[in-house]
């Protein structure tokens, strides 16, 4: 006898929907996205991520696409180096002295690959959900801004930090975690900033004091992405007019006013818009009681700070991992659901309890000399590294 055939729905193509719906692709289980933007290239995709051995690089070989991944990586992303405020040199690593285990790609060339894999038809781009709720024995129905319905035998929310899939299991939402981001870019920055240039070097850069720094690295393309870090409430980042740019610039100058010039010339050579971020979090240890027909993964399930570089990474390992459970119980959607989630509530808790952490090291009143400490402990003989 054949198993019903069911319908599957993920909003949202990040890179967790999209893991989801191609490993259950691969395994001849059909799925439908449903994403707000209206195509791909509605918006950029953000910068550099790395990618992780024990989780990220084991989502992508599940999905069969790890080949295709490794034609990505960026030669020499996985170089750190750590500078105080006066520009000196604290820690530099190059990637040969690294463990190998985080090459660095483009988080749009990643997003694309994952893209290219799925059927034709398989996402339904600018359908926005505004409402979804439970109609029993498992079904959901979802409403989308031009007023359309769909209904759905199983639910997944891979739709960010903002679920509208969430408050079906959980009255969480994130909080802000003390610590504002605002992005800048420096293009072809060899050529036309080689100042900022030679101060970021060919990976990732962390250079801090207590309550503020830059974190920034250099992207494939040649460009470089500068998170300029500051401690502050909300209210302040709300109040400050950031699409006036050279005001924006006046502002974060002003807070970096006794750092040295190089350092400043990451704000004063910035190219294009100011784009400020709060970083949200849910709470450690977020979960919800098993809930029919529905379930959540990435962002919409474990919102984190991302001090611990794990976000992307559990978001394809949530999607990998919710496939294979769905593939390995046909005809049982209940027993895969409780069985992926049963791992998801830990792994995720330990990885945001690691990441407000290292928030906390990384911009505390010791800050940069924590973060050489947090690092020397990695080196240690018998430490873990996760």
């Amino acid at each position: 006898m054949s198993t019903p055939t069911i319908t599957i729905t993920i909003v949202g193509a990040g890179l967790g929907g999209l893991a989801l719906a191609r490993v259950l692709h691969v395994r001849g289980i059909a799925a439908t996205i449903y994403e707000s933007d209206d195509s791909p290239a509605a918006r950029t995709q953000g910068g550099m991520l790395d990618i992780h051995d024990y989780n990220g690089q084991v989502a992508l070989r599940d999905a069969g696409l790890f080949e295709r991944f490794q034609a990505i990586i960026h030669p020499g992303g996985q170089a750190i180096r750590i500078l105080d405020k006066h520009n000196t040199v604290l820690r530099e690593e190059s990637e040969e002295q690294s463990d190998g285990g985080r090459p660095e790609v483009d988080r749009g060339q990643l997003r694309q690959i994952l893209l290219d894999s799925l059927p034709e038809g398989t996402i339904k781009w600018g359908r926005k959900v505004t409402a979804a709720k439970p109609l029993g024995g498992g079904r959901h129905e979802l409403t989308f801004a031009d007023g359309e319905k769909v209904t759905t035998d199983v639910l997944i929310g891979a739709d960010g930090a903002w679920s509208r899939i969430r408050p079906l299991l959980s009255k969480a939402t994130p909080e802000y975690t003390g610590v504002s981001f605002v992005e800048v870019d420096h293009h072809d920055a060899d050529r036309k900033h080689p100042v900022p240039a030679s101060v970021v070097g060919g990976g990732m850069l962390f250079a801090l004091a207590p309550g503020k720094g830059f974190l920034a690295h250099k992207e494939t393309d040649g460009s470089l992405h500068i998170y300029i870090a500051l401690k502050k409430p909300q209210e302040w980042l709300d109040g400050i007019d950031w699409t006036d740019t050279d005001k924006g610039k006046a502002v974060l100058l002003e807070e970096f006013d006794d750092w040295a010039p190089q350092l400043r010339s990451l704000i004063t050579e910035a190219e294009g818009a100011l784009i400020p971020r709060t970083i949200n979090a849910l709470p450690v240890g977020h979960r919800w009681d098993r809930t029919a027909g529905v379930t959540l993964l990435g962002d919409a399930a474990h919102v984190m700070s991302p001090f611990a570089g794990e976000g992307a990474n559990l978001a394809m390992f949530d999607g990998s991992e919710l496939g294979k459970a769905i593939a390995a119980h046909p005809g049982d959607i209940e027993a895969a659901l409780s069985a992926y989630e049963r791992d998801l509530f830990e792994r995720s808790e330990g990885v945001a309890r690691e990441s407000a952490e290292s928030l906390e090291v990384i911009f505390d009143d010791n800050a940069p000399r924590s973060l050489i400490d947090m690092f020397a402990a990695f080196d240690a003989p018998d430490a873990e590294v996760h």
